[in-house]
C-alpha cells in the first residue's frame, strides 16, 4: 500500500490524480492472493482512505470537497472489494485443488506401498506404519475372530484393555466407529473405525494418541476413509489371492494323488486279473486242494475289486463326466451317454472306452489296451481289441465309416478325441 502510494505521488504531478486509482488494485489483489478476504478487504478500505488523503482536494484530509472525487473514492473502493473477492476465491481454489493434490498423492503411496503386500500380515504391517506416519498417532490393526485381534501395530506389541476390546467389538458388529472421541464407548483409550468391503467389516483400524486428544480431526476423516478403502481393497485381493493358491495346490495334490492311485491300479491289476486267471485255471483242471483253491480265488477276486476301487479313487475329485463328440463318459457312475440319451455297452466294450477316457486326448498302445482289459495273456489278441472297437464305433459315432470319438493311429494303438 505504501509503495503504490509513493508510485502515486510520482506519478500524478505529470499525469494527474485520475490515472492514480489504478495503481492501488495490485496492492489489493496482492493482499487477497496471499494473504485472504479480510486482508484484502482491510486493503481496499486502506486504499481508498490513502487515495482520499494524498489525491482528493482538500489534501492531506479526509474531507471531499468535489462530488466527482467522492464518485472516484467510492468506485474505487467497490472495484477493490470485487478484485479482492475474486483473487480470495482464486487463492481458496489453488489451496482446494491442492489439498486434493496431496490426498490423492498419500492414498496412491499408500496403495504403492500395499500392492507389494501378499499375506494380510503384510498388509496390517504396511497400513499400521503408513497412517501412523501420515496421522501422527499410534495406529494398529484388527482382525475379529473369535474376538479382536491385533494383527500389527505401530508402535509394536500394544495391548488393548478392556474397554478397547469392546469398543473394537462394537465396530466389527455395527460397522460404525468407535471409542475415543466417538458417541460409542467412549472411555475407550482408542478410537476404531471400519474396514469395510462390500458391506462387511473385514477388519477395523485402532488410532489412539499419547495425550489422550482425539487422534483425527474432522478435516482428516474423508482422507481416512479413502486411505481405509485402499486397505480393504489390499485385505480382498489377499484373500483372493490366498484362496486361489489353496485352490492350486489341491488341484495340484489331486493331479499327484490321481496319477499315483491310476499308476498303482495301472500295474497291478494285470498281476491280480492274471492272479485270478490262474487259480480259475487250476479250479477247471482240477489240481490241487479244492478247499485251498476257493480261498485263493476269493482273496484274487477281493485283491481284484480294492485295486478296482483305488483306480475309482484315482478319478479327478469333481468326477465330471468326460465329453468328446457328443458322447459324455462317466467313469464314476460307469454310464455312457451320446446326445443325452444312455447307450448301454457289454463289459468289454467298457472297459476299452474308459481306458481311452481316462487318457483322453493320448495314444494307447494295443498293447497296454488289451493288457489293461483282457489281461497279460491276451496281449496279443489284436482281434479282441478291434471287435471292441468296432463295437463302440457303431454305437457312439455319428458315421462308424468316418469315426470322430476314437481314432486310429496306424500300427500303434487308440486314442480318445478331446473337443
Amino acid at each position: 500500500m505504501a509503495l503504490s502510494t509513493l508510485a502515486g505521488l510520482l506519478v500524478a504531478p505529470r499525469w494527474g490524480n485520475s490515472a492514480v486509482d489504478l495503481l492501488y488494485l495490485p496492492a489489493v489483489l496482492g493482499a487477497a492472493l496471499h494473504a485472504g478476504l479480510r486482508p484484502a478487504l482491510f486493503s481496499a478500505l486502506a486504499s481508498a482512505l490513502a487515495y482520499n488523503y494524498f489525491f482528493t482536494a482538500p489534501s492531506g484530509s479526509l474531507r471531499v470537497s468535489s462530488p466527482t472525487d467522492l464518485l472516484t473514492v467510492i468506485v474505487l473502493f467497490l472495484v477493490a472489494v470485487v478484485a479482492s473477492q475474486l483473487a480470495a476465491s482464486v487463492r481458496k481454489q489453488a489451496q482446494i485443488a491442492t489439498a486434493h493434490a496431496a490426498r490423492n498423492a498419500t492414498i496412491a503411496g499408500l496403495a504403492r506401498r500395499l500392492l507389494s503386500c501378499r499375506s494380510e500380515e503384510e498388509i496390517a504391517v504396511v497400513a499400521s506404519e503408513q497412517l501412523a506416519a501420515l496421522l501422527k498417532c499410534n495406529a494398529l490393526l484388527l482382525k475379529a475372530a473369535p474376538e479382536p485381534e491385533v494383527i500389527a501395530s505401530t508402535p509394536a506389541a500394544v495391548t488393548l484393555g478392556p474397554s478397547d476390546v469392546a469398543a473394537a467389538t462394537l465396530t466389527f458388529e455395527s460397522g460404525e466407529p468407535a471409542g475415543r472421541a466417538s458417541y460409542r464407548a467412549n472411555t475407550a483409550e482408542w478410537q476404531f473405525h471400519p474396514v469395510l468391503s462390500e458391506d462387511a467389516v473385514v477388519a477395523a483400524i485402532g488410532l489412539a494418541r499419547d495425550d489422550g486428544a482425539p487422534p483425527v480431526s474432522a478435516d482428516q476423516l474423508p482422507l481416512l476413509q479413502n486411505l481405509l478403502d485402499q486397505v480393504a481393497l489390499a485385505l480382498a485381493r489377499a484373500r483372493v489371492e490366498a484362496a486361489a493358491r489353496e485352490f492350486a495346490a489341491t488341484r495340484a495334490r489331486d493331479r499327484i494323488r490321481s496319477a499315483l492311485l491310476a499308476t498303482i491300479a495301472q500295474d497291478l491289476m494285470p498281476s491280480a486279473t492274471g492272479l485270478l486267471e490262474s487259480v480259475d485255471g487250476l479250479r477247471r483242471s482240477g489240481a490241487g486242494d479244492r478247499e485251498l483253491v476257493s480261498a485263493m480265488a476269493s482273496q484274487a477276486g477281493k485283491l481284484q475289486r480294492y485295486i478296482a476301487n483305488l483306480a475309482d479313487l484315482g478319478l479327478d475329485g469333481d468326477r465330471r463326466p468326460i465329453e468328446a463328440q457328443g458322447v459324455a463318459i462317466d467313469l464314476f457312475r460307469r454310464t455312457v451317454r451320446r446326445d443325452g440319451a444312455e447307450v448301454h455297452l457289454p463289459p468289454k466294450e467298457f472297459a476299452v472306452l474308459a481306458e481311452l477316457a481316462k487318457h483322453h486326448g493320448r495314444v494307447l498302445t494295443h498293447a497296454h489296451l488289451l493288457r489293461t482289459v483282457w489281461g497279460p495273456a491276451q496281449e496279443a489278441q489284436m482281434d479282441y481289441l478291434r471287435v471292441a472297437v468296432r463295437g463302440l464305433r457303431q454305437k457312439l459315432e455319428r458315421v462308424p465309416s468316418r469315426p470322430k470319438l476314437i481314432i486310429n493311429e496306424p500300427t500303434v494303438g487308440y486314442r480318445l478325441a478331446s473337443d
